[in-house]
């Protein structure tokens, strides 16, 4: 990669931010591109993150991407917030507009769906209970995702009652029925359901694992949004009993498609060669 006067700056701000695979991911699609380009690794410490934003379009960057913690603090600080962002409450991305202004949007739905889109082109969106694990920032992703694509009735699993009824409350529409209930009704919860998707962390490498036993129906897809590793237990058991599964490394690729558009202005694909380059950095399965 050659570094010029008129290269594009764009990055990840994060904290930590090591361990991202956004620079590789951006950096790939550079390269494919041709685009005269930069994708860096910017770790902010969360005390700075209001400094690190107003300083893009001082030092000339396009925008950036943006990671743990600084999702939710960054809607302050932006001085535009698309509305799908505002009704998720997190922000993935930021635009510098020519007038030097921040934009912030988030691409999670727009990554969930695509991939969603891909791995299971046949699903279709009213067979049935669309379930979810978790009530964190993903779950709110996902649940906007889902509530664009028509099934009646979403159902939240999470140990935190209190924080899945505001998601409830924040997300549920006209046409979909959001409905909430305990880590221990998991199983039931499941029967009759037409998708699965896990949004917490259990299941990721270094974290406390993903125990449930699936009942949902064998035609149902499952879905993690873990992608260390890149086949979770969760994904296993359900290949085991003939669920389609869904990993989440698709969602990250799929995510980070509208950021380098807008600020490289060149359109990029997922293609096999692209997930290709990403699984090999993920160590073994």
């Amino acid at each position: 990669m050659k570094i010029a006067g008129t290269t594009r700056l764009a990055g990840i701000m994060g904290w930590p931010v090591a361990h991202s695979r956004s620079p590789l991911l951006h950096g790939f699609w550079l390269a494919e591109t041709g685009t005269d380009g930069a994708y860096v690794p910017l770790p902010v410490r969360p005390e700075h993150i209001e400094q690190a934003l107003r300083a893009l379009p001082i030092l000339g960057f396009r925008g950036c991407n943006l990671t743990i913690p600084h999702k939710q603090t960054a809607l302050q600080v932006a001085d535009r917030v698309e509305p799908l962002a505002r009704r998720i409450g997190a922000v993935n991305t930021i635009i510098v507009a020519p007038d030097g202004t921040l934009e912030a949007r988030n691409t999670d739905m727009f990554g969930f769906r695509e991939n969603l889109r891909e791995a299971v082109p046949d699903w279709t969106p009213g067979v049935g209970p669309a379930v979810i694990l978790g009530a964190g920032g993903s779950a709110r992703a996902v649940v906007a995702a889902l509530t664009d694509a028509g099934p009646t009735e979403i159902r939240i699993v999470n140990r935190t009652l209190a924080r899945a009824e505001i998601l409830a409350r924040d997300l549920e529409t006209s046409s979909t029925r959001i409905t909430v209930h305990p880590w221990s009704e998991v199983g039931n919860v499941q029967r009759h359901a037409g998708l699965l998707v896990n949004t917490t962390s259990l299941g990721m490498t270094g974290e406390p694992p993903l125990v449930i036993d699936l009942s949902l129906p064998p035609e149902a897809p499952v879905v993690d949004i873990v992608y260390v590793p890149l086949e979770t237990d969760l994904l296993r058991a359900a290949r085991r009993r003939g669920n389609p599964v869904v990993d989440g490394l698709g969602m990250l690729l799929h995510q980070g498609r509208p950021g380098f558009e807008a600020w490289f202005g060149a359109p990029v694909r997922v293609t096999p060669e692209l997930r290709a380059a990403i699984v090999a950095t993920l160590g073994p399965p």
